[in-house]
């Protein structure tokens, strides 16, 4: 089934420059006018066709780059998000970065020097699993630093935000929005199923004590830091296939919007199909 009749998830789920976000408002378990995964099935079809075509477009035309930040509390579907958009693109374009805990090295400098070398060139694609934005999430939440150190950082990211898109980087953000409840049913799975325990963390429960200063710090980024040279956007996230859905569907209307084309050829198309066809009655 496909919607006759909605508005563009660009603008629907993206988080609008200079207003306060209130994540308490936003329903994770939204899916628009579908119910099922069936329902979904031949858009989500479509879509990756879509990516495909668009990525291949994206490497031969040259002159952009795309960069996707994941965000989204524990379980919240960052690597399933990464498999659904990957499948659909040509390896050789894309690449996936994991930010963890800052190494002796990466500490040594300021808080976007890893960043930065993982942002990708011209013509390729890029899929950060976290983010730069970690230092105003999880160092806010555990006062890893003081807030005179994180309060700053809001400015210092849309700054280097900003000289990205300059050079031809485009920045799409997706924060994956599930419910508290969602959450524990996804790590009682885990507990569950053998293959996906090696995942199990004792921090994740302990994370879920600290649930609403998390809401909180993610209210301030997202509001803070959504431009419409670098968008943040919110995806309702307890349905898989509806947060695959919506993610693929932003992606594809972004980069359709930048009306690229595919190079001139580099050499004579006539006379090489001229040699094609003496070289056929040869």
């Amino acid at each position: 089934m496909i919607c006759e009749v909605e508005m563009s998830y660009t603008e629907q789920f993206g988080v609008k420059p200079g207003r306060a976000l209130k994540l308490d408002k936003i329903d994770p378990a939204f899916t628009d006018c579908r119910e099922s995964h069936k329902d979904a099935a031949k858009e989500l079809d479509r879509d990756r066709d879509k990516l495909r075509s668009l990525q291949e477009l994206l490497y031969a035309d040259g002159r952009f780059s795309l960069l996707i930040c994941l965000q989204g509390l524990d379980a919240g579907g960052k690597d399933g998000t990464i498999n659904h958009i990957l499948g659909a693109m040509n390896p050789q374009g894309c690449s996936v970065v994991g930010f963890k805990q800052p190494t002796r090295e990466e500490v040594a400098h300021d808080f976007l020097w890893r960043i930065h070398q993982q942002t990708p060139p011209r013509g390729r694609v890029t899929i950060f699993n976290r983010s730069h934005y970690e230092d105003v999430l999880v160092v806010r939440v555990h006062e890893l630093v003081p807030e005179a150190v994180w309060s700053h950082r809001y400015e210092q990211i849309n700054a280097f935000e900003s000289a990205l898109v300059d050079d031809n980087t485009h920045i799409l953000k997706f924060f994956l929005h599930i419910s508290k409840k969602e959450q524990l049913r996804r790590f009682k799975e885990r507990l569950d199923d053998p293959a996906k325990q090696w995942k199990i963390s004792e921090s994740d429960y302990k994370e879920r004590r600290f649930w609403g200063d998390y809401k909180r710090a993610y209210e301030d980024a997202l509001s803070r830091c959504s431009s419409k040279r670098a968008p943040w956007f919110v995806i309702p996230s307890d349905h898989k296939w509806f947060r695959n859905l919506a993610v693929a569907r932003i992606v594809v209307e972004y980069l359709e919007g930048l009306k690229m084309r595919f190079p001139r050829p580099s050499v004579d198309i006539e006379h090489i199909r001229r040699e094609y066809h003496a070289a056929k009655e040869r």
